[in-house]
C-alpha cells in the first residue's frame, strides 16, 4: 500500500513539472531573435517582403494573437492529442514528425543505455575490487576521457579520421534495422558508442564508489571472516548494495543521453527527434520546437519514475 501511494504520488507530481516546463520553454521560443514569418515568405520566393504580406501571414499562423491565446492553443492542441498542431513552415502535421522522428532517437537512446549497462557495470565492479592498482587507474583513466570530452568534438574528429585514414565514412541515408541492417549498424555504431563513453564514464564511476563503500561495511568484514569466497562477497552482498547508486544515476543521466542525440544526429545525418529539433529551431518553428522539448521533457520524467520504482525491486526496504 505504502508502494503504490508513493508512485501515484510520484506520477501526479509529473503534471505541474510539465505544465512548468512548457512555460519556460514557450517562453524561451518568443525571447529568441529570428522570424519564423521570414523563414517561410523566402522560402516562398520573395524576395522582399511586404508589410502586408508579413501580416496577412502572421494572421493565418496565429501569431497576431495575444500570447497567453497561443500558449493556451498550443498546450489545449497537446492535452487533446494533436501534438501541437502543425508545423508552421512545412504546414506537415507535428504527429507525422514525431512518429517518423522519435522511432530512431528511441533506437539511439536505447543502444546506448543496453551498452552502457553491460560495460559499466563490470569495469565499476572491476575497478573496485583492484582498487588502487593498474586495473582500476586504467579505467578511471578511460572514464575520465569520457567525462572530459565533449560529444562534438570526438564526432568530428572520428569522422575526419575515418576519412583520411580509411577514405570511408557512414552512410547518410537512413535505413531502419528491418530493412537494412547493415546500413542501419553503420549509421549508428559511431553516435552509439560516443553516447555510450559520456554515459558509461558516469556509471563506472558511480558504481566504483558503491562498491569501494559496500566492501567496507562490518557485513563484508564478517563475511569474509566466516570463510565465505570472495567472489560470493562480491556477487551475492556488495553488487546488489551497489546498484542502487547506479540505477539513480542512470535515470539522472538520461537527460543528458538526449541532449547529447542532438548533436550527434545531425554530425552523423540520422533524422530523429535531436535533428528536428535542431532544424525547427534554426527555422523558428514554435510549434514543432515546444512540442518536441515537452516529449523529451516526458521521456526524462518517465525513466526517473522507473528508476524509482526499481528501487523497491532491488531493495525492498526503500
Amino acid at each position: 500500500v505504502e508502494m503504490a501511494r508513493h508512485m501515484t504520488w510520484r506520477l501526479i507530481l509529473i503534471l505541474p513539472t510539465i505544465v512548468a516546463a512548457s512555460i519556460v520553454v514557450f517562453a524561451i521560443m518568443r525571447a529568441l531573435p529570428g522570424d519564423v514569418v521570414l523563414v517561410i515568405l523566402s522560402g516562398s520566393g520573395e524576395s522582399v517582403v511586404s508589410p502586408k504580406a508579413r501580416e496577412a501571414l502572421e494572421e493565418e499562423i496565429g501569431l497576431k494573437d495575444p500570447l497567453h491565446v497561443q500558449y493556451a492553443s498550443w498546450l489545449g492542441s497537446m492535452v487533446s492529442g494533436g501534438f501541437g498542431g502543425r508545423s508552421l513552415v512545412s504546414r506537415e502535421a507535428i504527429g507525422s514528425i514525431i512518429a517518423r522522428q522519435l522511432p530512431i532517437t528511441l533506437l539511439l537512446t536505447s543502444y546506448a543505455v543496453l551498452l552502457s549497462i553491460v560495460i559499466s557495470q563490470p569495469l565499476g565492479v572491476l575497478a573496485a575490487v583492484w582498487n588502487n592498482r593498474w586495473p582500476d587507474y586504467l579505467i578511471r583513466v578511460v572514464t575520465l576521457g569520457g567525462l572530459a570530452l565533449p560529444n562534438l568534438w570526438i564526432a568530428i574528429l572520428v569522422i575526419l579520421i575515418l576519412l583520411h585514414v580509411t577514405q570511408w565514412s557512414p552512410p547518410i541515408i537512413y535505413a531502419s534495422p528491418w530493412s537494412s541492417p547493415w546500413t542501419h549498424f553503420q549509421m549508428m555504431i559511431l553516435p552509439t558508442l560516443i553516447l555510450v563513453w559520456e554515459y558509461s564514464s558516469h556509471l563506472v564511476r558511480v558504481t566504483r564508489s558503491s562498491m569501494l563503500s559496500a566492501l567496507s561495511q562490518p557485513y563484508i568484514t564478517t563475511a569474509r571472516a566466516k570463510g565465505v569466497p570472495e567472489h560470493f562477497v562480491i556477487l551475492r552482498h556488495t553488487v546488489r548494495n551497489a546498484l542502487i547508486p547506479s540505477i539513480t544515476m542512470l535515470g539522472l543521466q538520461y537527460g543528458n543521453l538526449i541532449g547529447g542525440t542532438l548533436i550527434l544526429e545531425t554530425i552523423f545525418g540520422l533524422p530523429g527527434i535531436g535533428r528536428g529539433l535542431v532544424q525547427a529551431t534554426l527555422n523558428r518553428d514554435y510549434p514543432v520546437v515546444q512540442t518536441l522539448v515537452m516529449l523529451m521533457v516526458l521521456l526524462s520524467l518517465l525513466v526517473n519514475f522507473v528508476v524509482d520504482t526499481l528501487y523497491t525491486v532491488i531493495d525492498p526496504r526503500m
